[in-house]
C-alpha cells in the first residue's frame, strides 16, 4: 500500500493527462464535436473528408505535402550539418570554447525571438540576407512571402516559405551537434591508428570508423528529428501570423491541427488528423527501426 501511495501522483497524471485524452481523441475522431455541444457519432465521415482533402488538394492535403517537404530537407540537413560541424569542432585547436558556444547558442534562444530575428534577416526588401545576395549578383528569394520551393518543381532554385523554415531549423541545430561531438569523443583513437596503418585515408577512415561509431547516434537523431519536424509549430505560427500564409505555403500539419481545433472548432476532424498523423509517424518510425539492422552498428 505504501508503494502504491508513493506512485499514485504519477499514476493519476498518467490516467488524467495521457490515457484519457488518448482514448477521448480516438472516440472524437468518429464524432462531430465543436466543444459547444456533446459529441455526435458520425462514423468514418471525418476520415473520408481527410481522404477527399488528399485527392482534391484541401487544407489537410496541402499541410501534409508541406510537412513532407519540410521534414525531407530539415531532418537529413540537420544530420549532415551536425556531423560536419561536430567533426570541425572535434579537431579545432584555436578558439575552441568560443566556436562551440557560438554553435550551441542558437538552440537555447527563445523560439519567438528566433522567429522574429529570422523574419528580419530574410525580409525580401530590407533583410540582410537578400542584401548580401544582391551584392553578390545572386537572386533575391521572397522567403517568408513566397510560395515556391527551391527543391521542388517548378520552383527550382527559387526559395520560399518552407525553405526559410528549413534554414531556421538548421541554424538552431546546436543540440544535435553537441550530441555528435560527445559521440566523436567516445570513438577509440586506436581504431583510427589501425586504419591509418592499413593505408586508409581521411575519407575511408570516416566511412569505416567514424560513421559506424556514430550510427547509433545518427539513428537516434533521425527518429527524434522526424518527430520534432511534425511537431514544429511556434516558428510557423509566428512567421505566418497564425494563418499558414502566403497561400498556405507554410501550413504545416501542426498549424493545421491548431487552426482546425481552435479556429474552426472542429474537434472531431482535428482528432482524426491527429490519429492519421500518429499512424504516419508510427509507420515511418517502424521503417527506420527495420532499416537500422542494415546500417546501425552497435558495440
Amino acid at each position: 500500500m505504501a508503494g502504491w501511495l508513493f506512485v499514485s501522483p504519477w499514476l493519476l497524471g498518467l490516467v488524467v493527462l495521457f490515457l484519457y485524452p488518448f482514448a477521448a481523441s480516438l472516440y472524437w475522431s468518429f464524432c462531430r464535436y465543436d466543444l459547444l455541444r456533446p459529441p455526435q457519432p458520425i462514423g468514418w465521415a471525418n476520415y473520408r473528408l481527410l481522404a477527399r482533402d488528399l485527392t482534391s488538394g484541401g487544407p489537410f492535403g496541402r499541410a501534409l505535402v508541406n510537412t513532407f517537404y519540410y521534414a525531407a530537407l530539415a531532418v537529413p540537413g540537420t544530420v549532415l550539418l551536425g556531423i560536419g560541424l561536430a567533426l570541425t569542432l572535434r579537431y579545432q585547436r584555436r578558439l575552441r570554447v568560443i566556436s562551440r558556444t557560438a554553435v550551441y547558442l542558437p538552440s537555447v534562444l527563445p523560439t519567438v525571438a528566433t522567429a522574429v530575428l529570422w523574419m528580419w534577416l530574410l525580409d525580401p526588401r530590407d533583410g540582410i540576407v537578400n542584401g548580401v545576395l544582391a551584392a553578390l549578383g545572386a537572386g533575391q528569394p521572397n522567403w517568408f512571402r513566397g510560395v515556391s520551393m527551391a527543391f521542388w518543381p517548378p520552383g527550382w532554385g527559387d526559395a520560399g516559405s518552407k525553405d526559410a523554415l528549413v534554414l531556421m531549423t538548421l541554424w538552431a541545430s546546436g543540440n544535435w551537434i553537441v550530441i555528435y561531438l560527445a559521440a566523436l569523443h567516445q570513438v577509440p583513437t586506436a581504431l583510427y591508428e589501425a586504419a591509418s596503418l592499413d593505408g586508409a585515408g581521411a575519407v575511408r577512415q570516416f566511412w569505416h570508423v567514424t560513421f559506424p561509431s556514430l550510427s547509433p547516434v545518427i539513428f537516434f537523431n533521425l527518429v527524434m528529428g522526424l518527430i520534432q519536424s511534425v511537431q514544429f509549430f511556434t516558428p510557423v505560427y509566428i512567421v505566418s501570423e497564425g494563418t499558414g500564409q502566403p497561400a498556405d505555403a507554410s501550413l504545416l500539419l501542426s498549424l493545421q491541427l491548431f487552426l482546425s481545433a481552435f479556429q474552426d472548432l472542429r474537434m472531431g476532424l482535428t482528432s482524426a488528423v491527429a490519429w492519421v498523423l500518429f499512424a504516419l509517424l508510427a509507420g515511418l518510425t517502424y521503417g527506420l527501426f527495420r532499416s537500422s539492422r542494415y546500417w546501425v552498428h552497435t558495440p
